[in-house]
Parts: C-alpha cells; sequence; structure tokens
C-alpha cells in the first residue's frame, strides 16, 4: 500500500508518520512546504490513501488561510482527479470544528472540505472529513494552538500557566486515537459519519480548562507526594502520557527519600490513591525484619536479590509457619491479617525485596503492631 502524507511535519503528520513506518506493508510518500502544488501528481502516482494534513491556523498574513488551506486543497483536488485511479484514491482530511464558525481560519477550513466532497461527487472519490475538536499528545507545540501543550511544556519546567476561565468548556481528542481511526480506514474500515456527513471520532474528552491544568500539575506534584494519578485508562491516562512527553532530558528522573538504619534501607517508589504503595527494602546477612502483625493492611513481598527466611505466628491460636525463598525462583510471600510475621536474610550478601501494600502507610493509623514471632 502506498501513501501519501500533506504536513507530514506536522503534530499529527509527525505521529503518523511513525506508526505507519511500524507497517512493512505501507509505503509513504510527503509532501511538505519546501514542495509546490506541481508536484502533486507525481507524488500521486500509485497512491492508494491521502492523509491530507497540511494546512495553516497561525498566519502572520491572513491571506495564508485562503493559500494554507484552500488553496492547497483545491490543488490536491484537481491532480486527484486528473489520476486514472481518482476512483480509488482514499482521502483522510483534517479539518476542524471551527469550520462551522464566520471567520478567516474557518472559512478556509470550510472551502476546503467543499473542494473534497466536490470532488467525491464528480469521481467518486472516497473522502473522510474529519472536523477535529483539539488535539493533543506527543510532540504538539506548546505556546502554540494547544493549551495542553502549553501547560504541560510549562509545569514541567516550573514556568507560569494563564488561565482565563478555569470553566471554560474544552472538547480534546488524543493523537493515538486519532491515528488509530486513520489507520483503521486506511485498512478498510467502513466509514461512520454524522447527520451533516463528517466522519466520526471516539472518543471524544469533554472537560475544562482548570481540569486540564489541575491534572497536570497533579502530575508533577506527585514526584514529591509519590502519589500517582489513576494513569492507567481515559483522558487520565492520555494527559499523563502527553505531560511526559515533554519533559525535558534532564527531568528524565528523580530522586525519591531512602531511609537507613543498621538493618538496611527502605525505599518507597510509587503511591496510589486507593491500591497501595510500592517499595523495596534491604538486609544485611543474618537482619531480621518485621516482627509485627496487622489487622486488615496486607503486603506482597518479592525477594529479588538473596535468601530469606519467612515466619509467621498466628496471634490467636499460636500457630506457626516458616518458609524459605530466594531470588533464584520468583515466588510472592503475602502477609496475613491476624498472623505476626518477619523475615530474615539467611544469605551471605546483603538481601533485596520489592514490596507492594494494599494502602498507603498512615502515620497516625499504621495498623501495625508490635509482636516478634
Amino acid at each position: 500500500m502506498k501513501v501519501l502524507i500533506t504536513g507530514a511535519q506536522g503534530f499529527i503528520g509527525k505521529n503518523l508518520s511513525l506508526h505507519l513506518t511500524e507497517r512493512k506493508d505501507v509505503e509513504v510518500v510527503a509532501f511538505t512546504r519546501d514542495q509546490q502544488t506541481t508536484d502533486l501528481p507525481r507524488l500521486l502516482a500509485g497512491v492508494d490513501v491521502v492523509f491530507h494534513l497540511a494546512g495553516i491556523n497561525r498566519p502572520q498574513d491572513p491571506q495564508e488561510f485562503i493559500s494554507g488551506n484552500a488553496d492547497l486543497t483545491h490543488a490536491l483536488c484537481r491532480s486527484i482527479s486528473e489520476n486514472s485511479n481518482a476512483e480509488s484514491i482514499q482521502v483522510i482530511y483534517t479539518s476542524s470544528t471551527q469550520a462551522a464558525n464566520d471567520n478567516p481560519y474557518g472559512r478556509s477550513k470550510l472551502a476546503a472540505e467543499n473542494a473534497l466532497f466536490e470532488l467525491q461527487r464528480q469521481h467518486g472519490t472516497p473522502v473522510h472529513v474529519f472536523r477535529l475538536p483539539n488535539v493533543f499528545g506527543k510532540w504538539c507545540r506548546p505556546n502554540y494552538n494547544s493549551a495542553v501543550a502549553t501547560f504541560c511544556h510549562n509545569i514541567a519546567r516550573e514556568l507560569p500557566i494563564q488561565i482565563n476561565d478555569p470553566a471554560a468548556p474544552l472538547t480534546l481528542v488524543y493523537v493515538d486515537d486519532v491515528i488509530a481511526r486513520f489507520m483503521q480506514l486506511m485498512d478498510g474500515a467502513a466509514p461512520a459519519v454524522d447527520a451533516r456527513g463528517f466522519a466520526t471520532l471516539t472518543p471524544q474528552y469533554l472537560t475544562t480548562v482548570g481540569e486540564v491544568a489541575s491534572k497536570i500539575a497533579a502530575f508533577k506534584a506527585s514526584r514529591v507526594s509519590l502519589v500517582t494519578d489513576r494513569v492507567g485508562t481515559g483522558l487520565t491516562r492520555a494527559l499523563h502520557s502527553t505531560y511526559v512527553s515533554h519533559l525535558p532530558p534532564e527531568a528524565f528522573s528523580y530522586i525519591v527519600p531512602r531511609h537507613a538504619d543498621p538493618r538496611g534501607v527502605f525505599v518507597e517508589m510509587l503511591k496510589t490513591p486507593d491500591c497501595g504503595q510500592f517499595s523495596y527494602f534491604t538486609a544485611l546477612p543474618g537482619v531480621t525484619r518485621g516482627g509485627h502483625y496487622h489487622h486488615s493492611k496486607t503486603e506482597k513481598f518479592l525477594v529479588i536479590e538473596g535468601q530469606a527466611r519467612f515466619r509467621f505466628r498466628h496471634m490467636l491460636t499460636g500457630a506457626t509457619h516458616e518458609l524459605q525463598t530466594s531470588a533464584d525462583v520468583p515466588q510472592v510471600v503475602e502477609t496475613v491479617p491476624g498472623w505476626t510475621h518477619d523475615v530474615t536474610n539467611t544469605g551471605e550478601k546483603d538481601m533485596v525485596v520489592m514490596l507492594w501494600a494494599n494502602e498507603i502507610f498512615d502515620r497516625e493509623h499504621p495498623d501495625t503492631f508490635a509482636s516478634p514471632v
């Protein structure tokens, strides 16, 4: 399959280009700012899909809206109409919700849409016009036309952000979702359009400027509190990925607190709002750690270096249990409410143990009571 990308050096274009390089069955050609519209017929030779992503949205001269949006699209449509395979070249166009507005940018995008729909009517060319809201994700340019990119860039660098109205509504789509839908269409997925004939895209996230800024600020703060947000799904996942992508290289790492005593060290790595926390500890040869029980708290231990002996004693019956484990055989050991427990380094080198607890440690209510095994 051969595809042509206009605007391949733009935000969406860079993301799309990277995804397409992962495909062995796709050949990519690009139309860039350095080329002329007279190059389009040559570039279209043998093309199956056109991703028309090029456009102007922040010109120095408003006339550039016409040349960069409407005129370029008219030239593309002429070149496709003159191609012998005009009826089979699929065109996917990134328009904007601004096309519904009576301003220079909106009018230029509307003219581009109309040119593509006319190409479809006259030549049967499959056309998919996406009126995209605010698109965000990695490589989006800050201080340009994306509040998300600006917030991520500035907050990551401890620069101020400006919010005029925190309650201002914001409709967002994540660039990876955009690319996924584009590639589905490229691979022959059935088109989905709304009542007006525009291609549809999901998910779309309805939020506010203030909420987005607050979430991004919380990502930065988590390096101090160690409490990470629920970054595994939905808008929070996409925003977190975008924020991390805006970190400067010197901020790729950060120090976490280290607590040392004669037994070894204890280091907390990450905490969650409602799924506990992760840490690790060490113990010198012959050292025993623990010797306490919990009423409700549970833990999972995994020895990743050295050898360990775990001992347990039931607080009511006095029943005991003992087990040996080592880094050679990955084995999770669970602490059980109502059983006091300890762990001893039985090896000749330092023992290192990963630890997950089902709740964040609360100094006021630690649910930890000393009782030697």
